[in-house]
């Protein structure tokens, strides 16, 4: 094997292992709504820890314990559109506001 042929080799494996992670986040639900990626990721947490306890007992590991996060996905998406709204709904008095004081900084300048 040559060195173009292993490039080629590992290309293939970075893809194939890409394209599974995007098919397993469709077919999850993580691609979905809101609600299907909030119903996601608690599905994934409840799955998760114990399926690595499990195989950390089998491989004879020990694992500090997880941190447990009181994050709510939701809340988090509707306090973000609400930034944003409020950000665009005061944008034009805003703009009218800086221009001003540029117009204002410029005429302090030509004096």
């Amino acid at each position: 094997l040559s060195c173009s042929d292993f490039n080629s080799f590992r290309f293939l494996i970075k893809g194939g292992l890409a394209g599974a992670a995007v098919y397993v986040a469709y077919d999850q639900g993580l691609l979905g709504s809101g609600t299907q990626g909030a119903e996601a990721l608690k599905k994934a947490q409840e799955t998760l820890p114990p399926a690595i306890q499990e195989w950390t007992n089998y491989l004879g590991w020990e694992l500090p314990p997880t941190p447990k996060f009181d994050f709510s996905l939701s809340d988090s998406w509707n306090k973000g559109v609400h930034t944003v709204m409020s950000a665009l709904s005061v944008a034009p008095t805003r703009a009218c506001e800086y221009t001003m004081e540029g117009w204002k900084y410029v005429k302090d300048l030509v004096k």
